[in-house]
């Protein structure tokens, strides 16, 4: 039987389809390609080629080397290897996060810092856990108010930790929540004087958090690995078992602790 072929998704925005055209042509040459060319080999008119290439020069996606001219600007580079790095944290941790959801039958959460928030980007649970996944794969959550984003908070320096509180407010979601900066510094203080963090219904009532941390080859904090669960299922026993898990995808990543 023959297959017919699947069609093509497009966007739904035309300038995106346009911007994504132009830095695929940008992408078949190793050197700086001219206005003439780019506009050729995207099917786009010189002058929507130039107005587009114009704003991606403007947000560095694009360099421009001299009048007419254009190469892949750097700024696609550092959102790769940011990209590359989550990627790899992920892949290093997914084994170990299964192994951990095995022993605790909680639920296991992986998740980055992205600016004042934390992004949940890997999950190991199952219906088993007793508890709702709160926040979805992809989900955000305040950094004063979750486990991990503590840890990433604890290694920021004073003057940045007092940044970040001016800067949100330390906005509260319930009545456990932490809002008083003097309270979150010593909160912090506990934290790196322990090697984990907690979060004790202050993102969401019913829920209980504790993260430790993930680390590069460099001994850059990357990531947290946390257990969620029922406010009256977690149990402290499970934080050897935690912060061993998250030494183990540090040693994976390359890092080696300092005696």
């Amino acid at each position: 039987m023959k297959m017919e072929p699947v069609p093509e998704q497009k966007t739904t925005i035309q300038v995106i389809e346009r911007m994504v055209a132009l830095l695929d042509a940008l992408a078949k040459y190793p050197d700086p390609v001219s206005l003439k060319e780019l506009s050729k080999v995207s099917g786009l008119h010189p002058s929507t080629a130039h107005r587009i290439l114009n704003d991606m020069v403007i947000t560095r996606f694009v360099d421009r080397i001299e009048p007419g001219t254009y190469r892949l600007g750097m700024r696609l580079l550092e959102l790769g290897n940011v990209v590359k790095s989550r990627l790899s944290v992920r892949e290093a941790a997914l084994d170990f996060m299964r192994t951990l959801h095995k022993k605790t039958q909680q639920t296991i959460n992986l998740s980055v810092r992205q600016g004042d928030e934390i992004v949940y980007i890997d999950r190991a649970f199952s219906e088993r856990s007793g508890m709702q996944v709160v926040r979805a794969i992809g989900g955000r959550g305040p950094l004063h108010l979750t486990s991990t984003g503590k840890l990433f908070l604890s290694v920021d320096d004073p003057k940045a930790i007092r940044a970040y509180a001016t800067r949100t407010g330390l906005a509260g979601h319930n009545k456990n929540s932490i809002t008083d900066l003097a309270k979150l510094e010593r909160e912090l203080s506990l934290v790196r004087a322990r090697g984990y963090a907690r979060d004790n219904e202050e993102l969401e009532l019913g829920v209980r958090c504790m993260a430790a941390g993930i680390r590069d080859d460099s001994g850059k904090l990357i990531a947290g690995l946390s257990i969620s669960a029922p406010a009256d299922r977690l149990q402290d026993e499970w934080l050897e078992d935690l912060v061993n898990t998250a030494n183990q995808i540090s040693a994976t990543l390359g890092y080696t602790q300092q005696e």
